[in-house]
């Protein structure tokens, strides 16, 4: 039976966001697999999005990027998001793959581009154990 995936997309910063999709994308198993792609402007809204899409789908990826800046923003929106999407899972039962990077500069996130890969395989390793 195929799996139901949904990969929520915070597109703020869209070339790193767009790589990290590519990765996803390419290492989950799409023979068992049917994929749905929801895109927000930040990752503030991804726990919101999977949230309401919990009963329809088997499994999730959380895509985006934060990237420090000279304020208490990135520990705040990290930490909450990250918090957050655990919760999720947990009272869920169903695995978030958390693919969101939080790097200290854009040099870091563009090194991290093909992380996507390991938000994938550890979802399938999850989903199809």
């Amino acid at each position: 039976m195929k799996k139901k995936i949904l990969i929520v997309v915070s597109d703020y910063y869209k070339d790193i966001s767009d790589a990290l999709l590519k990765s996803t994308k390419k290492y989950l198993n799409k023979k068992k697999t049917i994929l749905k792609i929801i895109k927000v402007p930040g990752v503030f809204e991804i726990p919101v999005i999977i949230s309401k899409n919990i009963k329809k789908f088997d499994g999730f990826v959380a895509i985006g990027c934060v990237v420090k800046g000279e304020t208490a923003h990135f520990d705040l929106i990290s930490k909450s998001v990250i918090d957050a999407i655990m919760s999720i899972s947990i009272d869920s039962r169903k695995p978030v793959g958390n693919c969101i990077l939080t790097c200290f500069n854009y040099k870091q996130a563009l090194a991290r581009k093909n992380k996507g890969k390991e938000a994938a395989l550890a979802l399938n390793s999850i989903l199809y154990k």
